[in-house]
């Protein structure tokens, strides 16, 4: 949560659209311009799946891609209101088939580059000279080299069922996507908890390859996130396309995990009466919160930014309050750009966005940061109960 406190408005909101361009690159190329071109044979679901699991997966990834962002909310940007991030733009992208990849997007503010390899992921946004590097978690170490064998057709079969509790599941729908036969399958939740309205995934049916990914929020049918692929192929990729550092002079930020080093976890500090005496000031965590039980307790962060995570609900419904001392720190929160709120007889302030709501307000010496997939009343009226 240091991140919050540390970061420039422009910069943590153009981190934000990072990290979520980032997820949609590390599953998939997106979905390309629909053509005439052929569609695979009618399958059920876990077959599909299966035989994308077990295709041969190609020598390497080259794409034209057009990025699409309609998560931050229009004028909510001090600074970077023309980073690609935020306002979407059309690129290409390039990927190994041993975990390394660049994406580039191009806008008239500066290009933004997303290269990532199995242990690191840097963002550099020409519109700030910013690179922003986030260490991924380590993998545990092992005795054996033997690759994982891929699930089972009855084991997918299972998986399916077993997610249809809580997931309304699609069909396998053969199309074309960007002349390749493809498998499209949409989900959506049975709950209503949550503002996520559904996702859509396909992949390509001759080698796996995910070709879209769509995120869309609940009672909209346009995506919040999307990435179109307008031409792909696959052959191998060298080297120079993805082992590309941030230019020389760029400011460098090295993104704090929620644990530590490694994305490894600090502390194993859980339940209120542990974390409480492990703080220096009264923690606040009702029994529960806008409806939802409290279900968890831990303490989080280390130095100046150590403080009490408190998770309510769970699944798509929960809402978590991240709190710490303010100490003497003078310097003003990225947040404080964004639109104010009223918080109780305090003010705060507020990001919205269609699939969740994020408030940060002061009191009593103790910073608080309220995250969920809630509209803004919902967590402004959970943020004034934080007592």
């Amino acid at each position: 949560m240091k991140i919050f406190r540390t970061l420039p408005t422009g910069r943590l909101l153009a981190l934000l659209g990072a990290a979520a361009a980032a997820l949609i690159v590390g599953v998939a190329i997106a979905l390309g311009a629909r053509s005439s071109g052929p569609t695979p044979p009618a399958e059920p679901l876990a077959q599909a799946v299966h035989d994308a699991l077990t295709a041969p997966a190609p020598a390497g990834i080259t794409a034209r891609v057009s990025f699409t962002n309609n998560l931050l909310p229009s004028g909510a940007l001090t600074g970077q209101a023309g980073s690609a991030l935020i306002t979407g733009a059309s690129g290409r992208l390039w990927a190994t088939n041993d975990g390394r990849g660049r994406i580039e997007l191009q806008s008239d503010a500066g290009d933004v580059q997303i290269v990532w390899n199995q242990s690191l992921v840097t963002v550099y946004d020409a519109s700030s000279n910013t690179a922003y590097r986030l260490t991924l978690p380590s993998e545990p170490s092992s005795t054996t080299t033997t690759t994982p064998s891929p699930p089972s057709l009855d084991d997918i079969t299972e998986a399916i069922t077993d997610a249809s509790t809580y997931w309304a599941i699609g069909d396998a729908a053969p199309t074309d996507i960007a002349g390749r036969a493809a498998y499209d399958v949409t989900v959506s939740p049975k709950t209503s908890a949550g503002l996520l309205g559904g996702a859509e995934l396909a992949w390509d049916a001759a080698n796996g390859v995910p070709l879209k990914l769509a995120v869309s929020a609940r009672g909209s049918t346009t995506p919040v996130l999307e990435l179109d692929v307008t031409d792909i192929s696959f052959d191998a990729v060298p080297s120079s396309d993805v082992d590309v550092p941030p230019p020389a002079g760029a400011t460098v930020v090295d993104v704090p995990t929620s644990g530590g080093t490694g994305g490894q976890p600090s502390t194993d500090v859980t339940g209120l009466s542990a974390v409480q005496a492990a703080l220096p000031f009264q923690v606040a965590a009702p029994d529960t919160l806008g409806g939802l039980a409290r279900n968890d307790v831990r303490l989080v962060g280390s130095g100046d930014h150590q403080g009490a995570l408190v998770v309510y609900g769970e699944g798509l419904g929960t809402v978590a309050v991240f709190e710490h001392a303010t100490g003497t720190q003078t310097s003003s929160s990225p947040m404080d750009n964004l639109p104010q709120v009223t918080i109780g007889s305090g003010v705060g302030h507020e990001l919205t966005t269609p699939l969740g709501t994020l408030v940060t307000w002061e009191r009593g010496g103790v910073s608080f940061v309220l995250a969920g997939s809630v509209d803004a009343s919902t967590a402004e009226a959970d943020a004034a109960a934080v007592q």
